[in-house]
């Protein structure tokens, strides 16, 4: 009986130490594993640290391009207007003549017989030029 006692202590001790060398390997495997992302971590912080720096940039120059643009829009504005002032200069003329015009009608339809017989004279006047030469 005793050497049964013997072999059972044999037999647990073997699975013992299979047990604790099994646990040694999965052990070691996940030593290499975590040291694997541990470097992917590393590289991975490294890439984001460019791309922070180049977003960054990118931020400063898009800030710097709009406010350029907020510049050129206000002096285009101020050309606008300027324009908007000789638009209205040249319909301002327009009604002008437009008044002349009209003004020149009537007075020439009242005073019709007038202009008819200074057209007239002037007919008259380039003929005795014309056979004078």
């Amino acid at each position: 009986m005793e050497d049964l006692l013997y072999i059972s202590a044999l037999i647990a001790a073997v699975a013992f130490g299979v047990l604790v060398v099994y646990l040694a390997l999965t052990l070691k495997a996940t030593t290499r594993t975590m040291n694997n992302v541990a470097n992917t971590l590393e590289g991975l912080e490294k890439q984001l640290q460019g791309i922070t720096s180049e977003t960054t940039e990118l931020l400063v120059k898009t800030n710097r391009l709009a406010e350029d643009i907020n510049v050129k829009t206000e002096k285009l504005n101020s050309l606008f207007d300027g324009i908007k002032g000789i638009g209205d200069t040249v319909k301002e003329f327009n009604q002008t003549l437009n008044e002349i015009s009209t003004n020149i009608s009537k007075k020439a339809t009242k005073n019709q017989d007038k202009v008819s017989q200074a057209v007239k004279w002037g007919t008259a006047a380039v003929d005795l030029w014309k056979k004078r030469k």
